[in-house]
């Protein structure tokens, strides 16, 4: 039987969510716990599917500007100036995301505690 993957609305996604970045070997609880704080940033996703405070800290890691973001059926995806896909964070479970970067890093995006 074929199963079909849920796009998530916007609203169900905008919020704070808790930006972490590890090496791809590291325990991210581990890498919370060094409370770096260029390790870690608060990104905020807004409901008009553009990125609030904490997109600069995001572009800084990507090496692009972020600017606005989408849901997919099996993540999300940031883009940039151009409305295109930047970065595409996949689905872990509900409120866990993780994309690995060209250097091998591996940001996990965490919805923050409400």
């Amino acid at each position: 039987m074929a199963s079909s993957l849920r796009l998530e609305e916007p609203s169900v996604l905008a919020g704070q969510w808790q930006a972490t970045l590890s090496d791809r070997d590291a325990d991210p609880k581990a890498q919370k716990q060094q409370d770096k704080p260029s390790n870690t940033c608060v990104i905020e996703l807004q409901a008009n599917k553009t990125l609030g405070k904490g997109a600069d800290c995001l572009g800084a890691w990507i090496e692009q500007a972020p600017i606005g973001w989408f849901p997919d059926p099996d993540g999300l995806s940031i883009t940039g100036k151009e409305g295109s896909r930047i970065q595409f964070f996949s689905r872990q479970r509900d409120g866990l995301y993780l994309t690995t970067l060209k250097s091998g890093l591996v940001i996990t995006l965490e919805r923050a505690a409400q």
